[in-house]
């Protein structure tokens, strides 16, 4: 899509968030090489998606919460499994906040690694410290989002009062910093949640029109 120079198109905002995360991190690194300091980077703004898509549910432009951190390997899968909390914490608390206590919200994960790891049963430790009713369960069906992601994903879910399930937000670790700064040690979680989405769809339950 054409555009003039003071009308700012983006199609995904992680993308942005990414390459200034990896601005900051490279900035880090240089005054030491070990840096482990995270960057956490957070943005709502207007998309812009100009492919013609087969879902009649999927809309040319929408508004969108979006988060992005940038770190360090710390091993053991840390920077991943508090990095992954930390962004589905904001979600569950801002989704408790807005839709209520009463509305079941569900995550689910999916490993896209080949290697056997207790990844997701210590994450899903992590998560349910803060979040005791939220249902969590692997997801080992995923297909979206392989080849994006690097190894692990999540959604968020509504359960709506006829038990379908309304993905509500979406994330996972990514190889951009890697690439963008040529070092293998660094890390990059991202994630989002379409505002339009959430309020449209619970605005239509509260109205009965699941």
């Amino acid at each position: 899509m054409s555009t003039i120079y003071n009308t700012k198109v983006v199609s995904d905002s992680t993308n942005v968030l990414a390459l200034e995360g990896a601005l900051q991190r490279r900035k880090m690194l240089r005054e030491n090489p070990k840096a482990t300091n995270p960057v956490h980077l957070a943005t709502a703004h207007r998309l812009l998606r100009t492919q013609r898509y087969e879902n009649p549910k999927a809309l040319p432009h929408f508004s969108a919460f979006a988060l992005c951190s940038a770190g360090r390997d710390l091993g053991n899968w840390r920077f991943e499994l508090t990095t992954l909390a930390l962004h589905i914490g904001v979600y569950l608390r801002a989704l408790r906040s807005y839709i209520g206590p009463d509305i079941r919200l569900r995550v689910a994960v999916t490993d896209f690694t080949t290697v056997s790891s207790p990844f997701i049963t210590r994450f899903f430790e992590l998560v349910q410290q803060e979040f005791a009713d939220i249902d969590c369960f692997e997801d080992a069906d995923r297909t979206s989002g392989r080849g994006y992601y690097v190894d692990h994903c999540f959604h968020i879910y509504a359960t709506t009062s006829s038990g379908h399930f309304v993905e509500l937000a979406d994330g996972g670790v990514v190889d951009w910093t890697q690439k963008l700064l040529s070092n293998a040690k660094e890390r990059c979680v991202i994630s989002g949640i379409g505002s339009d989405g959430v309020c449209s769809v619970w605005g239509s339950y509260q109205n009965g029109n699941e």
